[in-house]
């Protein structure tokens, strides 16, 4: 059976996967985003506390995706579980330095003029320095995803979910009729996954950031 016949016949459950492994990304991303974020205004501030958060989450980022998912099993079991705990944990580098990149590269003039017409630090910071400091952290959003996309392949190792499962039936039948065409099957998903988010993080920035800022 060559490749296009492999896909004919197993378009529903490559289909499936695909969705999973979309679905699984995406929930880890919108997790990651927000506790990225969040630790990027806590820290942006403090040199030793910005320091702190990128060293941390780049410490994070050496750990063997394996490691941290055999580690994950004994605690959280089998399955989405630590599948989620693992790629929000890996997504969050790129996220917290492009955070707090951003939010220090934002022109103190235009923070002194918020706070000349009356803005509390709360406005400033929603109002001003964060959609400021947006491009960097979408941009941040994209590396993120492009690297989840490939290390969520080895969730499959704990039963989770994605298009993992593909390679791995093909791997561990290597030899057999159709191993090369699962691997190439999951391989070419994860690409194609990959290749669609990225165009929707472009569509993104197109509609949340003024052309002048894009400039």
């Amino acid at each position: 059976m060559n490749f296009w016949d492999y896909l004919g016949t197993r378009h529903q459950q490559l289909l499936a996967d695909a969705y999973q492994h979309a679905s699984a990304v995406f929930q880890c991303m919108v997790l990651a985003t927000l506790i990225g974020i969040v630790i990027g205004i806590v820290s942006y501030r403090s040199e030793w506390a910005g320091n702190l958060a990128t060293t941390a989450t780049s410490t994070i980022l050496t750990i063997p995706s394996l490691a941290m998912i055999g580690l994950l099993i004994p605690i959280v079991g089998l399955g989405v579980a630590p599948t989620v705990i693992a790629l929000t944990l890996y997504g969050l580098l790129p996220i917290v330095r492009n955070a707090i990149v951003g939010l220090r590269g934002v022109d103190p003039a235009l923070i002194d003029a918020a706070k000349g017409i009356g803005m509390s630090r709360a406005a400033r910071l929603f109002k001003v320095e964060l959609p400021l400091a947006w491009p960097p952290i979408l941009t941040g959003i994209r590396v993120s995803t492009q690297m989840l996309m490939g290390i969520a392949a080895i969730a499959a190792f704990a039963s989770g979910p994605g298009l993992g499962n593909e390679i791995f039936r093909g791997i561990a039948s290597l030899g057999s009729a159709n191993a090369l065409n699962q691997v190439l099957a999951g391989t070419l998903g994860i690409i194609i996954l990959a290749l669609l988010f990225d165009a929707a993080y472009v569509l993104i920035g197109r509609l949340t950031i003024p052309r002048g800022i894009r400039a």
